[in-house]
């Protein structure tokens, strides 16, 4: 299984706290939004990640699980 971060946009309201505790994932743009790295979350940042998706103050944070074969 494959875990990647997805942003809600129109939930997004640029309080920047994934980037915070997702720096290795998230960074911000000029305006405060989230820029994706794109690449899945390793299971060392897993922990990190939920919370992150769950601190959300606006909830636009959410994590992905697919299947890869």
């Amino acid at each position: 299984m494959d875990q990647r971060i997805d942003i809600d946009w129109t939930s997004c309201q640029a309080h920047g706290l994934c980037a915070e505790l997702l720096p290795e994932h998230v960074r911000l743009d000029e305006w405060g939004y989230p820029l994706l790295r794109g690449a899945p979350i390793p299971e060392s940042t897993a922990k990190r990640a939920k919370k992150a998706a769950k601190d959300c103050p606006a909830l636009a944070l959410k994590l992905k699980t697919s299947h890869v074969f």
